[in-house]
């Protein structure tokens, strides 16, 4: 410990953990002072209702994720006739209950959790608690200023940075994940992860998926049901490939027997008929089971290298809708004592899928009692209307269809299998992910390939023809209904409009002739779009013709902006008709709505889509809104 009462935070010795018990002792009383004061501050008549609200959930967190965490630890740390001696809890004068101030040492706190936590040897429930703090740190966090919750997470992140990614299931508790940096919900979307975080395993959390210490009060417990499904692992022979089968390990997802029902066979026997399929229909279906209980071999060697993708994946956490986590990219399961976690014969370590309803019968792996407990996890807003992009199942439903569509049909489709020879290999996820960005999803394709601009890249010169077009969306359309996304008339209107309006702005941009206007936006498709009238895009094929310049006005120093006068003539027909499908630049109601969206654009140089504005123009445009935005 520091002068200050803080831990030092250099990093551990080898013998460091002699000091363990005295330094939880320290850090509990600490917890318990801190407790104390936010509780004393709750009964301010004069705290604000949402500083109120941000202090009662750390009360509650404090107590349930981090003090009975400590105290666990504590007590397992020292046999009962080595009690240390009790400690002052160090209870703080009212001078010391200002809000901010708690929220300094709330902060102060989570650093030196996290630092005790990297002794070796010490209780799992150390991290159990730096995980309740690193969630309460963020979301405490100032929102402006050099503390806010980003450089808390980055400094919590350098502390641990030598930690080795895992995933310890704590006896009777949560799943206690270090250093994983994907965590997903079942559309695709990200989930902010945290270097600590406590992961709910007994379906009772009211902060799913977080643990909130729920499993200590209903007493949860992980063992093992004897009356689980024995394991046993199964051969099944066939023409081209083997596969097998541990009925023991399966989650029950439906993956195999949905998607590839000549061969995998739901309730009846023989499960698998290998000579029923396609190999390489097989083998992506084994390679899709999210539990690891499927393999393939070819000539009576099995292929699990290429079965776990062979450190081709990143380590990623999925949150499933109603159902497990599905873990990715061989991250390790240990158990409290930090040993493997026991697998059944011939499971995954590269990807495998952990009980999140707390009910399934082969703990911790999920055996599907989800569906028979009738788990429900994120529950549905009926208020809230779905996007496009969630009614057809997200990230993994969309790649599901692109990857049957490049996998399947193109190759043996003699009029696109030439265009489509060279491509990349991550290309069926690249437009997955664009078409998740269209239907008013996560920003995936912008983010990581550089948005609309890149997207036509990929066209210009390919020169498409109609008849490949046509057989392009026709094929999609299979591949779409192969994968299982929604049949209902309103999506597959929507749908079909957008692959119908986008495939033909394609075969457009692929001519010789073309020249797309660059710096477009992203198309955003919702239930209700539409292109636009004929002529209010501007046709990459359309004569080149030099528009005349209209003369502008730009307004002196101390005189108003006004848009008739002085935003509105900035703004050429081309301008206007390279945007009509978004909003009319001419007029003023719709370039108010998206004057922020505008001006970035304008700022960076990447509207117009021919040429940057001068900076005049640009900062007669910041006056205007600054001043009110006039008509």
């Amino acid at each position: 410990m520091s002068e200050s009462g803080t831990i030092s935070t250099s990093q551990p010795d080898r013998h460091a953990s002699v000091r363990g018990p005295e330094q939880t002792r320290l850090v509990l009383a600490r917890g318990h002072s801190l407790s104390d004061a936010i509780v004393r501050k709750l009964a301010s008549p004069d705290l604000p209702p949402e500083r109120s609200a941000l202090l009662q959930f750390a009360s509650a967190r404090l107590r349930g994720s981090v003090i009975r965490p400590l105290d666990d630890a504590l007590a397992r740390m020292l046999p009962a006739d080595q009690a240390l001696p009790p400690t002052q809890s160090g209870t703080s004068s009212g001078a010391d209950d200002n809000t901010s101030i708690l929220e300094d040492r709330l902060w102060q706190f989570a650093k030196d959790v996290t630092i005790l936590r990297l002794q070796p040897d010490l209780p799992y429930e150390i991290q159990e608690a730096s995980a309740g703090l690193h969630d309460l740190a963020i979301r405490c966090a100032p929102v402006d200023g050099p503390d806010t919750a980003s450089t808390r997470m980055a400094e919590l992140r350098a502390i641990q940075a030598d930690l080795p990614c895992m995933i310890l299931a704590a006896p009777n508790g949560p799943y206690l994940t270090t250093n994983v940096d994907t965590l997903t919900d079942w559309l695709g979307r990200p989930i902010q992860p945290l270097p600590q975080m406590a992961l709910c395993r007994c379906g009772a959390s009211a902060l799913q998926p977080f643990c909130d210490g729920a499993h200590a009060a209903i007493g949860f417990r992980d063992g093992k049901d004897p009356a689980r499904v024995p394991d046993r692992r199964d051969r099944y022979i066939g023409q081209q490939v083997d596969v097998l089968d541990n009925r023991g390990t399966c989650q029950h997802s439906g993956f195999c027997t949905n998607r590839l029902a000549a061969v995998f066979h739901q309730g009846q026997e023989p499960f698998v008929t290998p000579s029923g399929g396609r190999m390489d229909e097989i083998i992506r279906a084994v390679r899709d089971c999210p539990s690891g209980a499927l393999s393939f071999a070819i000539d009576g060697i099995e292929a699990r290298e290429q079965v776990d993708y062979h450190g081709t994946r990143d380590a990623a956490i999925e949150v499933t809708k109603d159902g497990p986590y599905r873990i990715s990219g061989g991250i390790p399961l240990r158990d409290g004592d930090g040993e493997d976690v026991p697998r059944n014969e011939g499971a995954s370590l590269e990807h495998y899928a952990l009980c999140r309803c707390g009910h399934s019968l082969n703990k911790p792996f999920c055996s599907g009692m989800h569906w028979y407990v009738n788990f429900r996890n994120p529950i549905p807003d009926p208020e809230r209307e779905p996007t496009v992009f969630e009614w057809a199942g997200g990230l993994p439903a969309l790649t599901r269809m692109t990857r049957i569509f490049y996998e399947k049909y193109v190759p043996q489709e003699p009029l696109l299998a030439p265009l489509f020879a060279n491509m990349a290999a991550d290309h069926p996820q690249r437009v997955a992910k664009w078409l998740g960005e269209v239907f008013c999803g996560p920003k995936r394709y912008s983010e990581e390939y550089g948005g609309y601009t890149r997207m036509i890249s990929q066209h210009l010169g390919k020169g498409i023809s109609e008849e490949q077009r046509s057989r392009w969306v026709a094929l999609l359309m299979q591949s779409a209904r192969d994968a299982g996304l929604p049949n209902d008339a309103e999506f597959r209107s929507t749908f079909g409009s957008y692959i119908e309006w986008g495939s033909r702005l394609a075969v457009e941009n692929s001519q010789s002739e073309s020249r797309p206007p660059e710096h477009m936006p992203m198309p955003h498709w919702d239930w209700n779009t539409a292109s636009g009238p004929p002529g209010s895009r501007v046709s990459p094929l359309a004569p080149q013709e030099d528009e005349p310049e209209q003369p502008v006005v730009l307004p002196s120093a101390g005189e108003p902006v006004r848009f008739e006068q002085h935003i509105k003539p900035l703004y050429r027909e081309h301008d206007r008709r390279s945007m009509q499908a978004a909003f009319d630049l001419w007029s003023c109601a719709d370039v108010r709505q998206n004057a922020r969206a505008i001006h970035a654009r304008l700022a960076n140089g990447s509207m117009p889509c021919d040429g940057a504005w001068p900076q005049e123009r640009v900062e007669v445009f910041q006056r205007w809104m600054d001043t009110g935005m006039e008509e």
